[in-house]
């Protein structure tokens, strides 16, 4: 069994990473099929609201999949993609960003969804039919191992995901690998303005709920810098948290959505 053990290296945590990929994939197996429910953090159409996502990108969207919206964040603060290039979407859920996105590609372009949850993956793959988007392709694979060609993608989104990784560096290096020169990483995460300490750290179920594998808020450059991105920027800190039943758990360690620009360089 893979773990972390022996490495202490900034973004690298040492829990056991076949036990944090189960749980994970258990939960979020849950907002796929029964999103009604309700869980520890905030889910649909009221969180995309809190995250700043218009109407007009909503709407013509599924419900099933408005109802399976789990984000941290918004990566089309940033901008949207534009007609014929290539988006990857890491971690894509139900499809709620991956479709956005597609919608914009027109037919000569390619949004690909990457999920380890099989479930996500039907559900996402069942709205693309269903909207009559042709452009999308979903794909089993994990952030450290990105299902994809170098240099082959123009975007990369994601939301609410890279916190749930236990190797950063490892996702950041993956991302920047599948990116062209020039490429954009656009992403919703979590961030922690206070430490969270190692007991934390080590707590599986906090990780499943996006606090205890949060980068702290001074990580997130140098680590982007150190996989050689450039121009990085954080923007729109939202309490993604409030009102949640985990709320004073991501008070604890003053947990933040945020939304991550960052590029890949020309040369």
């Amino acid at each position: 069994m893979q773990t972390n053990a022996t490495n202490t290296s900034v973004g690298v945590a040492h829990v056991d990473r076949d036990e944090l990929r189960r749980r994970i994939s258990d939960k979020y197996r849950e907002v796929a099929l029964t999103p009604e429910v309700g869980f520890h953090f905030h889910t649909g159409r009221p969180l995309a609201g809190m995250l700043g996502y218009p109407d007009e990108l909503v709407d013509p969207l599924p419900p099933a999949t408005v109802d399976s919206f789990a984000g941290t964040g918004n990566p089309f603060l940033y901008g949207l993609p534009e007609e014929g290039e290539t988006v990857l979407d890491v971690g894509c859920g139900a499809g709620f960003d991956l479709l956005i996105a597609a919608k914009h590609l027109g037919p000569f372009g390619h949004a690909i969804g990457v999920d380890m949850t099989e479930e996500m993956r039907q559900k996402a793959q069942a709205s693309a039919e269903t909207m009559g988007l042709g452009n999308v392709e979903v794909r089993e694979g994990f952030a450290e191992q990105l299902p994809a060609d170098d240099d082959s993608i123009d975007l990369i989104i994601s939301n609410g995901v890279i916190n749930l990784c236990p190797d950063k560096p490892a996702v950041f290096g993956e991302i920047f690998r599948v990116l062209r020169p020039g490429g954009r990483m656009q992403v919703g995460d979590i961030l922690v303005h206070l430490a969270v300490p190692q007991e934390a750290k080590d707590d599986v179920e906090l990780w499943s709920n996006c606090i205890a594998g949060s980068l702290a808020d001074n990580e997130w450059v140098p680590l982007l810098e150190a996989a050689g991105f450039t121009e990085i920027e954080l923007s729109n800190e939202t309490d993604v948290y409030s009102g949640s039943k985990h709320e004073s758990d991501a008070r604890e360690f003053d947990t933040r959505g945020v939304t991550v620009f960052a590029r890949k360089p020309v040369a």
